[in-house]
């Protein structure tokens, strides 16, 4: 086989100016991350890369995304969009960063659900006195094929008898019937004394940025809050192997 010599070696001088491009796209972004921490110390400076507009760089800051210069003197906050696909790149980014990492949840420290064959997995952060929860407990009745892990995360400061209630199911011979009888029947178990996982749980939502009840978590590590539809869920479990 015989190479156009003069082809050849310009597609290898195109493929090492990009990358040159590349390298040095990177060392910007490394430099620019480190002038807006000098020039801005009191701001938590989380991530800096390149964006889609040559000269232009995405700046995450907690939970926002801003948008600047190698200056990093001018910022423009809001969002990207690319309007040939109708894409919301920044929230589509942010999102990805949100995610939690499902393998990293204590499943010990949940109230395990079988419905079915189980093979996908929920994890529900849920208040036994919160009435949005118990309306969710509804929907998830009309789930089939999941495992369900519930994690009690009683909201002491709106519900202070919450803590008292999640323990003592925890406690209960049967926790599953237990949780359930609860959340329908407002039945509370027989009081009882043991090892509890509850103020864990509280400790793991806070740092994982769960602040209110009910919230779900998915295989993917997306969070949907609130009381949802069954339908909903569905589609929203669905989204996860797409």
């Amino acid at each position: 086989m015989q190479f156009n010599q003069p082809l050849f070696k310009r597609l290898a001088m195109l493929f090492a100016l990009m990358l040159s491009m590349a390298v040095q796209a990177d060392d910007g972004a490394d430099n620019l991350e480190k002038r807006l921490k000098d020039l801005y110390p009191a701001t938590r400076i989380e991530r800096v890369q390149t964006s889609e507009i040559p000269t232009v760089y995405e700046v995450t800051m907690g939970k926002n995304s801003a948008y600047t210069d190698a200056t990093g003197r001018y910022f423009v906050f809001g969002h990207l969009y690319d309007m040939k696909t109708q894409r919301d790149l920044t929230a589509e980014r942010m999102e990805k960063q949100q995610r939690i990492d499902f393998g990293q949840l204590p499943l010990g420290d949940a109230i395990k659900t079988v419905h079915g064959r189980g093979e996908r997995v929920l994890a529900v952060f849920s208040d036994p006195d919160c009435p949005y929860c118990k309306r969710l407990e509804a929907e998830l009745d009309k789930l089939d094929n999941v495992t369900l892990y519930i994690f009690p995360y009683p909201l002491e400061g709106l519900h202070p008898e919450a803590v008292d209630k999640a323990a003592a199911v925890w406690c209960a011979s049967d926790r599953a019937r237990a949780w359930a009888d609860l959340m329908r029947t407002g039945k509370i178990p027989a009081r009882r004394n043991c090892e509890n996982p509850i103020q864990r749980n509280i400790q793991m939502a806070q740092r994982l940025g769960i602040n209110g009840t009910p919230t779900m978590l998915s295989a993917d590590g997306r969070m949907l809050s609130g009381a949802v539809p069954s339908d909903r869920i569905e589609q929203w479990l669905a989204e996860s192997r797409s």
